[in-house]
C-alpha cells in the first residue's frame, strides 16, 4: 500500500452539514465526502485489492468506490483531515492478513495445578455438607 499515491487518487466533495453551528451551518458546505476508487487505484497491489474487497463488501458501491464522510467538526479543513485519517485507518486494518493460531497443548505441570486444585475445592465443598449418619 503506498499512500501517497493513494491520496493523489481521493477526490472531495463538500455538503452542507447539520449539527452545532446555528446560522454558520446554513451558509457554508463544512462536511466532507471522500470518494476512493479501489478497484482502479494504482497504490494497492492486486492481491491488496481482493482482499479490500472481500472484507470491505459492504462499504464498497457497485461501481467499486469507497465513500467516507466527516461532518464531526464546523472546519472544512479539520473534517477533511479527519476523513483521510479514517480512509487510511481502513484500508490499513483490512489489508493485514491475521497470523494462523497455532494449536498448544497445555504442559504437564500445569495439568497437575488444575486438578489438585479441583481436588482442594471438592474437598472444601464436601466438609461444607453436614455428616451422615446411617
Amino acid at each position: 500500500m503506498q499512500e501517497s499515491i493513494i491520496l493523489n487518487e481521493l477526490s472531495f466533495k463538500a455538503i452542507l452539514s447539520s449539527g452545532a453551528g446555528g446560522q454558520h451551518v446554513n451558509k457554508t458546505a463544512s462536511k466532507v465526502e471522500v470518494t476512493f476508487n479501489l478497484l482502479n487505484s494504482e497504490g494497492l497491489s492486486e492481491t491488496e485489492k481482493q482482499r479490500l474487497q472481500e472484507k470491505l463488501a459492504s462499504k464498497i458501491t457497485q461501481e467499486g468506490n469507497i465513500v467516507l464522510q466527516c461532518g464531526t467538526s464546523r472546519s472544512q479543513h479539520r473534517n477533511k483531515t479527519t476523513v483521510i485519517k479514517r480512509l487510511l485507518d481502513l484500508l490499513k486494518k483490512n489489508i493485514i492478513v491475521p497470523k494462523k493460531r497455532k494449536k498448544t497443548k497445555p504442559t504437564k505441570s500445569a495439568i497437575e495445578k488444575r486438578l489438585k486444585q479441583k481436588k482442594n475445592t471438592a474437598l472444601k465443598k464436601a466438609n461444607r455438607k453436614p455428616p451422615k449418619i446411617d
